[in-house]
C-alpha cells in the first residue's frame, strides 16, 4: 500500500536536543478537484458535498502533522474523498467516456507537473539523479511516471535538508501524497467499467474491493514486486467508498428502505474496528496501516453520511459565514493536497529553531510543544502555495487564472450585472 508517515514536531527537551517523530503509516488525504463552477444553465452544486471536501481537507493536514492515531476514526478522510470523486465521475459518465477520461486527466496532470518541476528540480541540484534507484539503463521510463502517473514516480530518499528551513530526507515527505494521484488515475480509467458492473450488479461490485482486501489480508494473493501490489492494495482498500459514490450519484441508494443503511453501516464500521482492535490497534498503528480495517471503517462511515446527505444547493444560516473559506478550499483542493506535506516540514523546521532560544525553552517549552502553532503557521504556508502554484488547477480546467477563488465576485461582474438589470 501507500507508504507515507506524518511529519510531526520536535520538541526537545532542552537547548540543541531533537526528538524523532515516530513513523506513521497511511494514507493523506487529497482531494478530488472541483467541478467546474456553475453556469447559468448547469448542475447545482452540492454544497454538502464541499463541506465534506474541506473538512477532509483539513483533517489531512492535521493528521500528517501530528499523527494522532484516532483522527482516521472521527473522519476517514480519504475515503470521503474518494467517495465524493466516485459521485463526480458517475454525473460525468452521462457523457462520452472518452470524453469524460479525457477531461479529468487534463485536470489532474498540470498541477502534478509543476510540483514535479519544483521538485525534482530542487532534487537534481542536491546531488539526486533518476538512475539512483538501481535502473541505470533505463531510468528514463520512471522518470516518465512524473509526467502520467501510472505507478509512483521515483524520488530521492537520504537528501539532506537546508539547515534551519528544511527538514533532512524532505523529499520523502514531498512525494508522500502522489500515491492518490496514481490511484485517483487509476479509479478514473476503471470509472467506465465500474459503472457497468454497478448498473449490472449493484451489491457484487460493492463487496468486490472488500473480497480483494480480505485476499490480500489472508495471503491468499501474493504478487511480486511492489508497484502492482501497490495500486491493488489502494484499490482494495478505497474501491468500495469510490463505487459507493457511483452508486449515491445513480440512486441506488435511495431505492433501499429507510431503515436498511442506519442499521447496516455502523455494523460495518463497527466490524472493522474490530478488526483493527485485534490487530494491535494504537501500539504504533493506526487504521491507515491496516488495509483491511481502513475499509470497513470507512465504508460504514461513508455510507451513513451519503445517506443523512442533504443535497445543499445553498448553505444553511449557521454555515454561511465560512462560504468563502469553503469555496477557495475545494477550488484549489489539488494543489493543497499536493503542497501540504512538504508546508509542514517548513513550518516544523522553523518552529523547532525557536528551541535555541533560551527564554523559550526555559518559560515557554509548553507552547513549542503544542502543535497549534504549527497548525496555523502550515495553513499560512499552504495559503502561499495557493497564490504561487494555484493557477494551474484554472489552466487545467481551462478557466482564467485567479490567485485566490474564494467565491468573491469581481467589482467588473457586478457593475456589468447592475447595467443589465
Amino acid at each position: 500500500m501507500h507508504d507515507e508517515k506524518h511529519i510531526g514536531l520536535h520538541t526537545p527537551p532542552f537547548p540543541g536536543a531533537q526528538r524523532a517523530a515516530e513513523p506513521e503509516f497511511g494514507p493523506p488525504g487529497d482531494a478530488d478537484a472541483p467541478p467546474e463552477a456553475k453556469a447559468s444553465k448547469g448542475p447545482v452544486r452540492d454544497r454538502y458535498f464541499d463541506l465534506l471536501r474541506a473538512l477532509a481537507l483539513f483533517r489531512v493536514v492535521l493528521y500528517h502533522l501530528t499523527g494522532w492515531a484516532w483522527l482516521p476514526l472521527v473522519f476517514p478522510s480519504m475515503g470521503v474523498m474518494f467517495a465524493l470523486a466516485g459521485n463526480l465521475m458517475a454525473r460525468s459518465l452521462k457523457h462520452p467516456a472518452v470524453q469524460v477520461i479525457r477531461g479529468r486527466i487534463r485536470r489532474l496532470l498540470p498541477p502534478l507537473w509543476l510540483l514535479g518541476v519544483v521538485g525534482v528540480t530542487c532534487m537534481v541540484i542536491q546531488g539526486w539523479g533518476p538512475d539512483a534507484d538501481g535502473h541505470p539503463g533505463w531510468w528514463w521510463l520512471h522518470l516518465a511516471y512524473w509526467i502520467v502517473p501510472l505507478s509512483d514516480p521515483p524520488y530521492a530518499e537520504g537528501l539532506p535538508g537546508i539547515q534551519g528551513f528544511v527538514g533532512e530526507n524532505w523529499a520523502v515527505d514531498f512525494a508522500g501524497p502522489l500515491w492518490y494521484i496514481r490511484a485517483y488515475l487509476w479509479y478514473v480509467l476503471l470509472s467506465p467499467f465500474l459503472l457497468k458492473a454497478l448498473r449490472a450488479m449493484p451489491i457484487v461490485t460493492l463487496l468486490a474491493p472488500i473480497a480483494l482486501s480480505v485476499a490480500f489480508e489472508q495471503g491468499y494473493i501474493v504478487l511480486p514486486g511492489e508497484r502492482i501490489p501497490s495500486a491493488l492494495t489502494d484499490f482494495s482498500t478505497f474501491g468500495a467508498c469510490w463505487i459507493l459514490g457511483m452508486a449515491h450519484q445513480e440512486g441506488v441508494l435511495k431505492k433501499l428502505p429507510r431503515y436498511i443503511v442506519p442499521s447496516v453501516a455502523p455494523a460495518i464500521a463497527l466490524l472493522g474496528l474490530w478488526y483493527a482492535m485485534n490487530h494491535d490497534f494504537g501500539a504504533g498503528n493506526d487504521l491507515d496501516s491496516m488495509p483491511l480495517a481502513q475499509a470497513l471503517w470507512s465504508l460504514g462511515t461513508v455510507l451513513l453520511l451519503l445517506h443523512v446527505s442533504p443535497s445543499w444547493s445553498e448553505w444553511p444560516r449557521r454555515l454561511r459565514r465560512w462560504d468563502k473559506l469553503i469555496t477557495l478550499l475545494n477550488s484549489r483542493a489539488v494543489t493543497i493536497y499536493l503542497w501540504h506535506n512538504i508546508c509542514i516540514v517548513v513550518a516544523v523546521t522553523l518552529w523547532n529553531r525557536l528551541w535555541s532560544i533560551d527564554v523559550m525553552w526555559q518559560h515557554f517549552s509548553w507552547l513549542l510543544e503544542s502543535p497549534w502553532p504549527v497548525l496555523a503557521f502550515t495553513w499560512v504556508l499552504i495559503g502561499s502555495c495557493i497564490v504561487w502554484f494555484g493557477w494551474a488547477e484554472d489552466l487545467a480546467a481551462k478557466r482564467k487564472p485567479q490567485l485566490w477563488p474564494d467565491g468573491s465576485q469581481p467589482s467588473g461582474t457586478k457593475s456589468r450585472r447592475r447595467r443589465a438589470a
